[in-house]
């Protein structure tokens, strides 16, 4: 059984408590996720809790681009530009599964945000800030060449195009694959555990944080030398209990994506495109299906349950029909949908404009150290930041000495497949492999593209799983990929798995519905839930599956 299994969560809990940690951390997003990884690959006693699931906040709610920040350009964010556009790259040979490059399309049509000359150039200076590689660089297209690679843009008033490279990631799997790396360097990782209190010395500095245990109520005290809160939207929360909420604080924002059926809007080419108010949106073609956003709102709502409105949803379908006039989509066409919260920063007495989306670090007078903003990009730069202001702590105040980050160059969980180049060829193998035990060609790798160079786990678990499988009444390919998120992946709730492990629930809505009714029976068997905790897991499952489809309610005035 691995160190990040579903059925040894309770001992991992228990694990937590029985000596004092180098470092906890708050938050099970990529941030926490990145943090714990670099704090355990330099010989840390580290921990991570998370509230809700790995990856359920913001981490599974993005665009699902690892990119350079493009728009940062004209708000002259030069230095920001350049450090995430570099860690692109590096993200992408880290882990080849779960990140890939994607060609980009940003169409510009007379009257609107960007012309000829502003697109050229501004794509030229990304290309040299970010360090972009020369197969990589941005060209430009006449009007006639853009309509011909994707003939449902807006052709009246098109003068041309640039085409330039993001890279295309599955935010809640790569959040996954860099915890699970933290994990086999020794870290202690448990989900659904929410810290309520921390703990202090006489001299008021925090020495330790009280968990409860969201399936069962039972509370742990873990100890802990330094205490990293990597909240991501509740940074602000935790800042509360620690009484140390001032200055700088969050300002959340809302961001809606709409997912549609590659049939209805069949759209060849990722296109990013400006819209009459002259905000920015994204439509991307993915795995048969189309998707769109983002909008961008001030959030003041429950943080753990932001969901589409109608507003949300119209806006992206008029941005839609305004740029892609043929297609006609109606609300009767929206398949799924997700909404996450975007944490930025905005310091007291300052206009609500000037909000920043830099990464910052605040250390209170306990000693609880908090970091906020940032972008998923820059996950590893961030941790690297937080790890080396940690070291620093520990030289000074213990004499110990930690090495210098070694993240750069290190494959996440599934990233072993001999580095970017080799990926292709590494698919091959493994799709053969699959079919040697009877998977179809296409589904052998679909699973080796999902989980890299895990997916030998999976594949023994579809040939050695027939029987259990089918008493179960489950597909055998979805028993495969659940029996291995159970062992390998703290799958805890249904929504872990058709959400976070998956990415069903946004791109193949139908497969959940599908499946959820013998999944949710053999989870229940295998993880002894009790009638109470299975009827709540269900309903939490229903309602998500009907708010990606339904908007919700108006809130009352």
């Amino acid at each position: 059984m691995s160190q990040f299994s579903s059925y040894e969560r309770q001992e991992t809990l228990k694990s937590m408590t029985e000596e004092q940690l180098d470092v906890l951390i708050i938050g099970g997003g990529i941030t926490g996720a990145g943090i714990a990884m670099d704090a355990a690959s330099r010989g840390m006693k580290t921990a991570v809790v998370e509230m809700q699931d790995f990856a359920a906040g913001t981490s599974s709610r993005s665009t699902k681009l690892v990119h350079g920040g493009l728009r940062y350009l004209k708000q002259f964010e030069v230095k920001m530009v350049a450090e995430v556009g570099k860690e692109r790259e590096i993200v992408f040979q880290n882990g080849p599964h779960v990140t890939t490059p994607e060609w980009m399309m940003l169409p510009f049509h007379k009257g609107g945000t960007f012309g000829p000359l502003s697109t050229n150039l501004g794509l030229r200076v990304y290309d040299y800030l970010a360090g972009v590689k020369k197969s990589e660089r941005r060209t430009m297209f006449s009007a006639e060449e853009a309509i011909e690679r994707e003939p449902l843009i807006k052709r009246d008033n098109l003068r041309g195009a640039g085409f330039y490279v993001e890279y295309k990631t599955d935010d809640a799997r790569l959040t996954l694959e860099v915890l699970k790396k933290a994990v086999e360097h020794g870290a202690l990782a448990a989900n659904y555990a929410k810290v309520v209190d921390f703990s202090y010395d006489n001299e008021a500095k925090i020495t330790g944080a009280i968990i409860e245990d969201q399936t069962d109520g039972r509370r742990y005290t873990i100890r802990a030398k330094k205490i990293i809160n990597a909240g991501g939207p509740w940074v602000d929360h935790l800042r509360e209990i620690d009484g140390s909420k001032k200055g700088k604080t969050l300002h959340l924002t809302k961001g809606v994506h709409l997912v549609f059926d590659g049939k209805r809007f069949p759209l060849r080419q990722a296109i990013y495109f400006d819209t009459p108010d002259g905000r920015m949106v994204f439509a991307i073609p993915r795995d048969g299906k189309t998707y769109v956003g983002t909008t961008d709102t001030t959030y003041e709502g429950d943080i753990a349950h932001p969901t589409m409105t109608e507003e949300d949803r119209a806006y992206l379908i008029d941005s839609i029909n305004y740029m892609f006039p043929t297609v006609d989509i109606t609300v009767e066409d929206v398949e799924s949908s997700w909404a996450g919260l975007r944490p930025l920063i905005h310091e007291e007495g300052k206009d609500p404009s000037e909000i920043s989306r830099k990464d910052e670090i605040f250390i209170s007078d306990s000693g609880l150290i908090s970091m906020a903003g940032g972008k998923l990009t820059g996950y590893r730069k961030m941790a690297e930041t937080a790890i080396d202001l940690v070291r620093d702590m520990f030289m000074e105040d213990e004499g110990i000495r930690y090495s210098d980050s070694e993240t750069k160059h290190m494959p996440i969980s599934g990233g072993n497949v001999g580095g970017a180049k080799r990926f292709e060829k590494y698919l091959e193998e493994r799709t053969s492999q699959g079919k040697s035990i009877g998977l179809p060609e296409e589904k052998a790798r679909e699973l080796a593209d999902l989980y890299g160079s895990n997916v030998g786990l999976v594949f023994d678990f579809y040939e050695q799983g027939k029987d259990r499988a089918e008493t179960a009444g489950i597909d055998r390919v979805a028993f495969a990929m659940l029996q291995y998120g159970l062992e390998y992946e703290l799958v805890y709730r249904p929504v872990d798995f058709f959400v976070r492990r998956t990415g069903a629930l946004f791109f193949n809505i139908d497969w959940v519905h599908q499946h959820k009714d013998a999944v949710i029976a053999y989870m229940a068997k295998e993880l002894n839930w009790n009638e109470t905790q299975k009827r709540a897991y269900r309903k939490e499952l229903d309602q998500l599956l009907k708010e990606a489809v339904e908007p919700a309610e108006p809130m009352m005035a």
